[in-house]
């Protein structure tokens, strides 16, 4: 069976992050969407996505098809109901589609299709971006289990102080020196290849994917995933980075995600609770207002290749799209445009030259080029996001 992996309803209620990749490529838990369906599935997928994304993540259609539903995270129940499927036939939860089996050039017609109803345990749905955090914990246990089953971890070193080991995995090629690993509340997950430099103190649940680093003596609270080759440091809690991005030095990141390639430049800090302990509202890209979240603590939403100068203070629940850069004293407002440059004093539009130019720097660090293809995506970004920029 050929499976597709479909953004679905949600993808403008993941801006910014579904300006640079499909839903199936955000990061949660250990692994990306599509990674975790893919281990479930041992097959390959491709995607339906948006016109400018299609041709890094093209689709790939076969005789037959699975569409899937990519917000959902996948579990051993829900994939069997998925693997099941024949052509004409739709799984439902709560009345909502989450994955459908027809031949090449049919649609889904809801009147037509035999429904099967997903009555096991609740699924993971990554519905808002601030979701990726919130239910970061419960992902990462998930992933943890299904990763590590039947394996061995490295032995942990000597000199580091440990609760509750039998939590605790570190992959080949990892180091962790002279630190403490709590996984009492959650299990510890340290990737290939990765470092845990000395003083650091992390509680679980936590994951540190391939070839990332934590920096010396970085307090590392329940929830934080650090994507792949990533530098984490400073105070860090229930927080995303997808991969490549920078927080090396003090500062504090409390209820955020990062997208790839994003650096926080030293003692910048979050602010993830109003003083008056009121619900946040984050920026609604469909609605183009405010929004309520329900929560807390949200602190700030960073889109792919957006960064920030020493000392930025991001004031309780600020939106940052794709490739800004963000400078200077005071708060600057908490919803910033994608490709904007300044600060508190006002914003102008970061010219796609520059911005491009900063981008090849950055990645030619990790040895890597900034393709026509990536080049192509970040230019539509820029011209589909210009009704938002004021100069």
């Amino acid at each position: 069976m050929n499976y597709i992996l479909h953004d679905g309803q949600l993808q403008d209620q993941l801006l910014p992050f579904t300006y640079t990749r499909p839903v199936a490529d955000i990061r949660i838990g250990i692994e990306t969407i599509r990674e975790k369906w893919e281990d479930f599935l041992q097959a390959k997928t491709s995607t339906k996505t948006r016109e400018h994304l299609s041709v890094l993540w093209p689709l790939d259609e076969g005789s037959e098809n699975i569409f899937i539903d990519a917000s959902y995270l996948p579990t051993k129940q829900l994939v069997d109901k998925v693997t099941g499927l024949k052509p004409g036939q739709v799984v439902l939860y709560n009345q909502i589609v989450v994955a459908y089996c027809c031949e090449k050039g049919q649609s889904l017609d809801l009147d037509q299709f035999e429904s099967i109803q997903y009555r096991d345990e609740e699924p993971i749905r990554v519905e808002h971006t601030w979701d990726i955090f919130t239910k970061n914990k419960e992902a990462i246990k998930a992933d943890f289990d299904r990763i590590t089953a039947g394996r061995s971890s490295r032995p942990i070193p000597e000199g580091c102080a440990v609760i509750n080991a039998e939590q605790v995995f570190i992959e080949e090629g990892a180091k962790v020196l002279f630190s403490s690993l709590n996984a009492e509340d959650g299990p510890i997950y340290i990737g290939k290849d990765s470092l845990v430099m000395e003083g650091s103190r992390i509680r679980g649940p936590f994951a540190l994917c391939e070839g990332s680093i934590v920096k010396m003596g970085a307090k590392i609270y329940s929830g934080t995933t650090v994507g792949p080759f990533c530098k984490i440091g400073g105070e860090v809690n229930n927080s995303v980075l997808f991969g490549f991005s920078n927080k090396g030095h003090d500062g504090f990141l409390g209820n955020s995600v990062l997208g790839e390639w994003c650096n926080i430049g030293a003692d910048s800090n979050t602010s993830n609770l109003k003083n008056n302990y009121a619900e946040v509202r984050l920026w609604d890209y469909a609605a183009q207002s405010f929004a309520k979240t329900g929560l807390q603590f949200c602190g700030l939403i960073m889109g792919d290749h957006s960064k920030c100068g020493i000392n930025t203070m991001f004031n309780t629940g600020t939106v940052v799209g794709v490739s800004a850069n963000v400078f200077g004293t005071g708060f600057p407002r908490n919803y910033i445009p994608s490709y904007s440059w300044g600060g508190n004093a006002g914003f102008t539009t970061y010219q796609t030259k520059k911005a491009l130019d900063t981008a090849r720097a950055m990645m030619g660090r990790r040895n890597l080029e900034l393709t026509q293809e990536e080049t192509d995506v970040l230019m539509a970004v820029f011209e589909q996001t210009a009704s938002f920029r004021r100069d």
